[in-house]
C-alpha cells in the first residue's frame, strides 16, 4: 500500500482525508505516527505557499512523500486589517487555543455581523512533494455563516466548526454528516487530485 506523510500533528486534519484515501489504497500517516517534531515557519501569504512550506520541510526532514494543507478564511463585512486570511488561528502573533479561537470569532460576529452572523468562505491549498516533484491544488468552500452562539459540540482541531453553520440546512458543521455535504463544500476534488497524482509521484 502506498504511504503519504501528512505534514500535521492535528488528528482532525488527518481524519478529514484518511478514510477516503485508504479506500483508494493510500495510507495517510502524520507526524504523530513517526514521532518526529519539525519546526516550520509558516510565513507564506497564501494557503498554497504555506502548504508548500510545510510539505517541503517535512519531506526534507523525513524523506517520505509528503502532503500538506493550509486554509485561508475570508469574512464578509470585516475590515481588511481584521481579515484572518492565512492567520486563521494565529492572531496578533499568538496561536489561539480552540476555546480562544471560538471566542475571538464570536466577538467578530458581534462587532461586524448582521443578526448574529457573518458570511464566510474558506480557500484551501494542498501541496504534494517528493524528491523530484511538487504539485499543488486549491479549492474553495461554499459560503457559510459564522455565528456567535457555539454548538454544544466541540470538534478538536477544527474549533470554528462549532460556530459555523451551513446556509442551506441551517445546521452547525459539527452536526452535518459527511454524506450530507454537497460537492461544492467537501474535499472530493482534493481526494481525486491526490489519487490521480499518487502513482506518478509515489509509484506503486
Amino acid at each position: 500500500m502506498k504511504k503519504i506523510l501528512f505534514a500535521t500533528t492535528n488528528p482532525a486534519k488527518v481524519n478529514r482525508f484518511s478514510k477516503k484515501l485508504l479506500e483508494q489504497g493510500i495510507e495517510l500517516i502524520s507526524l504523530l505516527d513517526i514521532d518526529q517534531k519539525i519546526d516550520i515557519e509558516e510565513n507564506g501569504t497564501t494557503a498554497i505557499e504555506n502548504a508548500l512550506i510545510k510539505a517541503r520541510s517535512c519531506y526534507q526532514a523525513v524523506g517520505i512523500p509528503t502532503m500538506a494543507t493550509d486554509d485561508t478564511l475570508f469574512l464578509e463585512g470585516v475590515p481588511t486589517d481584521k481579515q484572518p486570511g492565512v492567520y486563521v488561528r494565529r492572531i496578533n502573533g499568538k496561536r489561539l487555543s480552540d476555546e480562544e479561537e471560538i471566542e475571538y470569532y464570536s466577538n467578530l460576529v458581534r462587532e461586524y455581523g448582521k443578526e448574529g452572523k457573518l458570511i464566510a468562505k474558506y480557500v484551501y491549498g494542498l501541496a504534494l512533494v517528493t524528491k523530484d516533484k511538487e504539485q499543488t491544488y486549491t479549492w474553495n468552500s461554499k459560503d457559510f455563516y459564522i455565528i456567535d452562539k457555539p454548538s454544544e459540540k466541540l470538534q478538536t482541531g477544527y474549533p470554528l466548526n462549532s460556530i459555523s453553520v451551513d446556509i442551506k440546512s441551517g445546521k452547525y458543521f459539527t452536526d452535518i454528516a459527511p454524506e450530507e455535504k454537497d460537492s461544492s463544500h467537501d474535499d472530493r476534488g482534493a481526494i481525486d487530485f491526490i489519487v490521480k497524482n499518487s502513482e506518478e509521484v509515489i509509484g506503486n
